[in-house]
Formats: structure tokens, sequence, C-alpha cells
């Protein structure tokens, strides 16, 4: 006969040995086995055991004031940590960085894939998750402290590439959590935000010989739950806690949301709308970056605020957001709840949510950032004498198609106010974010300039961009003085070559009509046709190709314009303030092959760009194309209307 396998909190902690391995699951303040930290904690200051524990988690577990893995900070409860964050558990982050136990901060996708190395029986992952960053082992191993000095990752070759293999350590011990169970331990997750790994966590201690408990809000009868809503078999499970109440919130913030549960959907229109300020700025012009049709992960933070903007904008239909947790479509929730969304179309396990962004499934990434040097390396891991952790940055930043980071520009007491479309800096903050070098590497520009990905740093009063050759300054907000309130607060220098102005929509307090960009829906406006000099006008100034799905909307425009006149035409385009991604100049130059070869006579361009003149005369000319890309719009002009080129010299037709 099946056993009931429903007991006291004290009585499944009792379960525990010294020395034991354990894994808890939670992120950041959602889905925490409250109950089970709690007892675990009294059992250690009233008997001084278990000892020496080791402690495996993906993402915090707490809300960084020592409730959930926060309560585990007691002297000599533990003696090793992995985690991709400390920030959620403060004491431990300190006795870490005092040397007081062993540390590895590893990625978050990492350390749940990591749960199913353990359950199939295999040694560990190969990844290439956090090469050139401090997991790598020649900037660090992913070790945080001095007295951590068992390499679990390791530099290896395959096939002529480079990887990293991660040890995987066996789990004696696995706290999970759930909504009902039945008396069997058949769990089911009605009432939760997220799944997360507790199926991969109970599988690993399960095959290991270890114990699975699991925590839940209630039991029920049974043969009650439906085999598709259980999440966590029985078999996998060794004990069932009852937690009610306060121990069993659905996160510190909110007892429960059933719109974060899915129980229910609210109206996207009841959302509060936030309030104009550097925030709401910052979260505007990322916006703007946001791929018609892609998938996209937001970070904690300033990004945030990215999902209020699309709803604000009403393009969420036209974008799926995502979280790292599992949280696929809706709007992403925000503060307490963050990880969780209203009206998803789906909840999937945070392991096989990192299969799908380490495959290079996500199109846009939104993170914020506490340090960036020169070279466009950004840290977010270990600053100012305090262990953050890196949570699942590394596997995010590194894999995305394209990549925003997004904060302040200084902080610590900034103020900033926005008055008649200018931004004003009322008082700089106390800190710099844009330093010589990073504490520690989170984010290798270095590794992201040698693949070609895109990647912005969005700020309240100006834009970075990533290039070979460091970190470039592009756009400046208005009202911002780029001496005075730009490279006077920088420790370094950035290339400045010839920054456009933000655009002033983002500073007003009214809607910024963001769809029809991310549409692309006025680029038909942007062509118009001179039929006595036969040539085809193309107005880039200020058009963004964030993607191929631009560029191909662009041809489209451009082959219908020229179908419509029923003739080969010339054509000038105007590419005075055109932003283009540098992975997508290949694809640009390969439209222009084609229209040259159907459509156009001669083609010519101008931008007042020296870098944009380059890089497109670079892109054309890998194509055989001739490179017709002039500085001023009389001398484009002038190469289609009389044949010349610059110099005066007679040019042949096309």
């Amino acid at each position: 006969m099946k056993k009931n396998k429903v007991i006291t909190a004290d009585e499944a902690i009792a379960l525990i040995r010294d020395g034991d391995v354990v894994t808890t699951t939670g992120f950041v303040q959602s889905c925490i086995p409250e109950a089970l930290h709690a007892a675990l904690e009294k059992r250690y200051v009233e008997s001084g055991a278990p000892r020496d524990l080791t402690l495996i988690m993906t993402a915090g577990a707490g809300d960084s004031k020592g409730l959930g893995t926060g309560r585990l900070h007691h002297d000599g409860l533990l003696k090793r940590v992995i985690a991709a964050n400390f920030g959620r558990m403060p004491k431990v982050a300190e006795a870490a960085k005092a040397n007081k136990i062993y540390g590895y901060n590893l990625p978050q996708g990492v350390i749940s894939q990591l749960y199913r190395a353990c359950a199939a029986g295999q040694p560990g992952l190969f990844s290439k998750v956090g090469l050139k960053t401090y997991v790598d082992p020649r900037l660090g191993g992913g070790k945080v402290n001095e007295l951590t000095d068992e390499d679990i990752v390791k530099l290896v070759e395959v096939e002529g590439e480079e990887w990293l293999f991660y040890k995987a350590t066996k789990i004696d011990v696995a706290f999970i959590r759930g909504t009902s169970a039945d008396p069997h331990g058949n769990i089911s997750m009605e009432k939760e935000a997220l799944t997360l790994d507790v199926l991969a966590q109970a599988m690993a201690a399960r095959n290991n010989g270890g114990v699975v408990i699991a925590q839940v809000e209630r039991i029920v009868e049974d043969g009650s739950l439906r085999p598709k809503d259980v999440r966590v078999p029985g078999i996998l499970v060794d004990c069932v806690v009852v937690a009610e109440g306060e121990m069993h919130r659905m996160n510190y913030g909110v007892l429960h949301n059933p719109a974060l549960s899915g129980e229910v959907r609210v109206p996207v229109a009841s959302m509060k709308k936030m309030t104009l300020d550097a925030r709401k700025i910052i979260a505007r012009r990322a916006a703007f970056e946001l791929p018609p049709n892609g998938v996209v992960n937001l970070g904690v933070g300033a990004p945030e605020g990215i999902s209020a903007i699309a709803a604000e904008e009403k393009v969420t239909p036209y974008i799926t957001l995502t979280t790292e947790a599992g949280a696929v479509g809706g709007v992403l929730a925000s503060g307490s709840s963050f990880g969780a969304a209203s009206n998803a179309d789906c909840i999937i396990d945070q392991n096989q949510m990192f299969d799908f962004y380490d495959g290079g499934g996500l199109d846009m990434t939104c993170l914020g950032m506490a340090e960036c040097d020169r070279y466009g390396n950004v840290n977010t891991s270990s600053f100012g004498g305090k262990l953050n952790g890196c949570g699942g940055f590394i596997n995010i930043s590194q894999n995305a198609r394209a990549v925003v980071f997004a904060g302040t520009f200084t902080v610590g007491g900034l103020e900033v106010k926005i008055e008649n479309g200018e931004v004003k800096i009322v008082k700089e903050g106390r800190s710099r974010k844009f330093i010589d070098h990073v504490e520690q590497v989170t984010f290798s520009g270095e590794f992201a300039a040698e693949r070609g990905q895109p990647v912005i740093y969005v700020t309240e009063r100006c834009v970075f961009q990533l290039t070979r050759e460091g970190l470039e300054l592009i756009e400046v907000a208005p009202g911002i003085e780029i001496e005075e309130d730009i490279l006077a607060h920088m420790d370094f220098k950035p290339i400045v070559r010839n920054p456009g102005l933000m655009d002033r929509r983002i500073f007003m307090d009214e809607p910024m009509e963001l769809k029809a960009d991310l549409l692309n829906l006025r680029l038909p406006e942007r062509v118009s046709y001179d039929h006595d000099r036969n040539i085809l006008f193309v107005n880039l100034e200020g058009w963004q190709a964030r993607s191929k799905n631009d560029i191909a909307d662009l041809r489209r425009i451009l082959v219908n314009a020229c179908k419509a006149v029923g003739r080969r035409v010339n054509s000038v385009i105007n590419h005075d303030g055109f932003k283009i991604s540098e992975n997508l100049y290949d694809a640009y130059a390969e439209m222009i092959e084609y229209m040259s070869e159907h459509h156009y006579l001669k083609t010519t361009r101008y931008a007042t760009s020296a870098f944009l003149r380059l890089k497109m005369q670079e892109a054309l000319s890998r194509r055989g194309l001739a490179p017709h890309v002039f500085e001023r719009r009389e001398d484009a002009q002038a190469y289609i209307e009389r044949g010349d080129d610059p110099e005066g010299r007679a040019v042949a037709a096309e």
C-alpha cells in the first residue's frame, strides 16, 4: 500500500544530515518554500544540526532582508554555496566575502540545466555560456573568494572550439514547492506563478538516493488531481509539508494574485501608466529596439519598464515578452512579482527556457548594468564591495541576437527633471557607472564584438553603441551637453564621431506612436518619385534597421515603388541619422545588389556620418558594388544627374 507522505515541517527537516547537499526552489521573491527554510533555521539554532551543508540554488530566493535562503546565514550551518545570486541572502554573501564559507557564483541557466544532468547521472554540462567572463577558469572559474580552491569549471576544446565544462554536484535533499498534494505526494501547481525547476530538482535528489520535501498549500483527496495537472509525480516525493498563510505567499509582496497564476486574465488597459521620469525615459528609448514579432527578455530594474511602455503604446500584441523563470507572453510583472506575468500565453520550466535562450531563441534582451568600461564590458555581479551574483545575466546577454543595457548614467542620489521635452540634471549621482575597468566581467564586450553581436547602452541622457574599437557615443538627449553632462562624469573618453539627438517623443508625456515605427507603417511615406528626372528619392533619415525583417520591409516597398513606375529608375538615398546594427550591413548590401540588378539604373546615397559611410562602402565593396556613398546631398544628386563623381570626372551609367 502507498503510505501517507504528509508530515510536519520539523519531521521533514529532521531527515537532513550533516554535510548534505541541499537544493531549494524559488525565483527572486516568488515560489519560495518558506516553511521549510524556517524549519531548517529553527532546528539549527536550537540543536546546532545539521552542520556544514552545501546549498545549491539558481536564482535568488529571498527578500534580501533575511527571509528565504537568507535564513540560512548562521555560522556553521552552511559550508559551501553554489548559486547564481547572492544578493537575496546578504548575510550569506557577507560570509562568502569574508572567506567563512566556500562559494561559487555560476550562471543561473547553467545551474538550472545541471539539475537535469544530475537527474540523468551525467558528470556535468558542456556549455559556451560564461566564456570570457569571470566564470571562465582563465578569469576565476566562478569562485567568489580565496578560500574556494576546487575547480568545478574547466576550459575544454571540442572539435576546435572552446567550451566550458561545469561539474555536477550530487544532491541529497531537494526543497520544492507546489499548490496541492494528494496523500501519496503527487504535486500540482495551479496557484503558483511559476514552475521553475521543481521536477528536475526532485529527480536529481531522488536518483541520488536523496530526500525530496515538498511544501504545499493544501492536501486533496487521493485521485482528485488530473494526470496532466501533476507537475511532480509522487514517486519522486518523500515528504509533503502543508504551509498556509504567510509561509506560503505567492511572493513576499503578494499573498495571491490569480492573474499571475493564470487563473484569470485582466484588461491591459487597467494597468497603471508610468510617471515620466528617468526610469521611463530609459524604458522608452529601449523600447525603440523592440523587434516586431520577436521574442524578448527583460531584466530586473530599469528594463522592467519596457513591459509597461509596450502596454502603453499598444505594441504588446506584436512582441512576445519572456522571463528566464519561464513566463512566455503577456505583460511581465515587476517588483516582488518579477519573473511572473499577467495574461501569459504559457509557463514552462526554467531549465527549458534556458535551453531556448542558450540556443539563440531570444531576438532581444534588455538588462541592467552596474558598471561599464571603455571596452563595453559590463559588471552586474560583484561591485562596491558587495557580492550580488550574475543570475541569468550571462546566459541571456551572451546568447541574445541583440542586447540593450539600460540604467541611469550615474547612481546614488541622482535627480533628473524632464521639462519641455528636455532633460535637466538637477543633482548628479555620487557614483559613476562608466569607469576605466569593471571590477568583474559579467558581460564581455570584446567577445560580443568578435561575434558581431549588436549591443547598445541606454541611459536617461545618452546612448552608447559597442564597436570593435570600444564604446561609441551615438545619441544625446535634448538639453544635455556632451562635455558637461556626459564626458565630465566618465572615467574614460568614448568614441565621439557624430552623435545624433535622441528621439524627442521620448521626452514628451504623451503617446509616442511607437507602433508605427516598429511595424514600419510609415515607411512608404519615405519614398517619392520625380517623373521628370526619373529619380526615386528614399528618405531614411532617422530610420532604424533593427532586424532583417526591417530590411525586407524596405525592399518590398522599394520594389513596389519601382514596379509602379514601370521602368528602371535612378535612386538617391538619404542616410543622415540612419541607424543599422553592425550585423545587418551585409543583408542591407544584398538588398542594394538586388535592386541594382532588377530595378535601378544608377544608385547613390549620402550621409554626414563618416563612420556610416565607411561601413556602407565596405559592405558594398564586399559584394562587388560601386561604393557611391557621399557626404553631401548635392554630390549624390550630381552623380545621378550629371554622371559625375565628386571630383567632376565622368561616370558611366551602371
